[in-house]
């Protein structure tokens, strides 16, 4: 069931960094659902980790994106779809999801950088963070 949980979100990940790229805009409702299959999967005991860590995991994540947000000149929509996946993979699956997403995030600017770019869609850096999580949690 893991699998067709995760196949969900990237797919809507997919979908938030096709409107990231385009637009430099995400969708409220990518995250909104991202978050609902999250808890959703959690409370159906699809998960094996409870609904209780991944509201933790939901909180964890609100928190670090508004940091990001209030801090580091991110996007809100990126803040959100954050928490977003915090829902999904719990407190310590989000630290893990981070850990990439910033060395992928790093690699974005420097194309960016290069490229003379001042902005540039950071979706992409966070649906690797979450694919890398998904790859190494499929090996457990």
């Amino acid at each position: 069931m893991f699998t067709f949980i995760a196949m969900t979100v990237i797919s809507l990940l997919l979908i938030a960094m096709a409107c990231d790229l385009r637009t430099r805009e995400i969708p409220d409702w990518v995250s909104v659902a991202i978050a609902a299959i999250g808890l959703m999967s959690s409370m159906a005991g699809w998960h094996g980790v409870g609904p209780v860590w991944m509201l933790a995991g939901g909180f964890a994540g609100i928190f670090v994106g508004w940091l990001l947000f209030r801090f580091a000149h991110f996007g809100g929509g990126d803040a959100k779809l954050i928490g977003a996946i915090g829902c999904v993979v719990g407190p310590v699956g989000l630290l893990m999801v981070l850990f990439v997403m910033a060395i992928a995030g790093g690699v974005l600017s420097l194309v960016a950088m290069f490229r003379g770019q001042r902005d540039y869609a950071y979706v992409p850096a966070i649906t690797a963070g979450f694919v890398w999580y998904v790859s190494v949690v499929s090996l457990i």
